[in-house]
């Protein structure tokens, strides 16, 4: 049990893989080669699953897909990194558990293991555990300078929010941004027996002006209803089809509040004014820089809003969990993806896309062990302790206990958050 503790310990502090493979000469691997038959079987269950999340709703495969090349970029920031830094790296692997399939090239082990739930880049040296050839000593993460190594620790999350920035400004650039349209559109078809039926409005038509009022947004549209009272006459005019329209309608009750004192006036159509918005390249880059910052901000309250336990034992025991409050994992942004797919297609998915990179970029910086945020945190207060004359090296055995109690509290969070996205699922 202590060898086994011991194992985990390192790989949670020393950010993932095989604390103790060394690089053979050879082509062997640190690991005993695994059966092909177990190789074969493992690879078709995954691929199966793929195929059963695209025979369902082919949005929601491709949200996975973009999820996991968005984790395949994070370990390619690392990795990258490391290896122009000088550090070396001995893994690269897809996925956690059981190895699947691997390859080597070079000094480098890549590979793909069983459990589909993260990956890992693995350099020597991240810290006073992590034994190392004598010879390697000084292509050890340890071993590099501050800048080089919190250059290296935070490039995986630095690469959630590119990513996010180019899927925005992409988005913006080819199908536009989402925002107000300057025109407000009549979603569908009037209420059956509404003042909006009886003048002849229809879906689709642009409402131009209402008793007078010009309206550019729907919120213009309900305040000029709003305006009114029940019997009211008035003009509304129209565009259809580049024709225009004067439409004069008798304003009712809205309904369930005829005869009362509280009764408000009552057109009969939902007025819609937000869509796909054209912009320029450059206009979608700086709405990009914008959305992204805006997005981390929003990121940054939601983890603790999801952290909360409180909130978390609200949730958990409530008839109806909060959509913005509770705790989700992939299944559940999954079916999002998949909804939004069949509304917005592949902007909408990718819109999607870019806000999930940007939370799990600013979830990464959490500066608490395992997490990326963690290393970067030692890394700068080891810097702090150092002198001209002497290097602070932090001994991290003290910290493997509180890693592990945040790796419990996440297992924690993560099945709380399938629980509700089985019992009640958000798409």
């Amino acid at each position: 049990m202590s060898s086994f503790y011991s194992r985990v310990r390192d790989e949670l502090v020393g950010g993932g893989g095989d604390p103790t493979a060394a690089t053979p000469s050879d082509n062997t691997f640190s690991e005993d080669k695994v059966p092909l038959s177990t190789s074969i079987l493992g690879v078709g269950v995954i691929v199966a699953l793929l195929a059963w999340l695209g025979s369902n709703n082919i949005w929601t495969l491709v949200f996975v897909i973009g999820l996991i090349i968005s984790v395949f970029l994070h370990e390619v920031g690392h990795f990258v990194t490391a290896r122009r830094t000088g550090m070396k790296v001995t893994q690269f692997y897809m996925g956690f558990g059981p190895r699947l399939l691997a390859w080597r090239r070079g000094e480098v082990e890549y590979g793909l293991r069983a459990f589909p739930i993260g990956a890992f880049v693995r350099i020597i040296g991240m810290n006073n555990l992590d034994e190392t050839d004598p010879a390697d000593e000084a292509r050890t993460y340890r071993s590099k300078s501050f800048p080089k190594r919190l250059l290296v620790i935070t490039a995986g999350s630095l690469m959630h929010l590119v990513i996010a920035l180019v899927l925005f400004s992409g988005v913006y650039s080819i199908a536009g941004r989402y925002g107000e349209t300057g025109r407000v559109e009549v979603a569908q078809s009037p209420y059956v027996g509404s003042a909006a039926e009886a003048a002849g409005v229809r879906a689709g038509d642009i409402i131009v002006s209402f008793d007078g009022v010009a309206l550019r947004t729907s919120g213009d549209f309900v305040g000029a209803v709003r305006a009114k009272q029940p019997g009211d006459q008035v003009q509304v005019v129209v565009d259809r089809s580049g024709q225009t329209l004067v439409l004069t309608a008798t304003l009712t009750a809205f309904p369930g509040t005829q005869d009362t004192p509280q009764a408000r006036a009552f057109f009969g159509v939902a007025g819609w004014s937000r869509d796909y918005v054209q912009v320029g390249v450059v206009e979608s880059l700086g709405r990009a820089v914008q959305d992204v910052v805006s997005t981390a901000a929003g990121s940054v309250r939601g983890v603790f809003t999801v952290l909360n336990p409180i909130n978390l034992a609200d949730n958990l025991t409530s008839e109806v969990a909060d959509p913005l409050t509770r705790p989700s994992t992939v299944v559940g942004a999954s079916q999002i993806g998949g909804d939004i797919g069949r509304e917005d297609g592949w902007k909408g998915v990718l819109i999607l896309l870019a806000a999930v990179n940007v939370f799990v970029g600013v979830f990464n910086m959490l500066p608490l062990l395992p997490f990326d945020g963690g290393h970067a945190a030692v890394a700068i207060y080891e810097r702090a302790r150092s002198t001209r004359t002497r290097r602070y090296q932090a001994d991290i055995r003290k910290l493997a206990p509180m890693a592990t109690a945040v790796v419990v509290l996440l297992v924690m969070l993560l099945v709380a958050g399938l629980y509700l996205d089985i019992t009640q699922p958000l798409g």
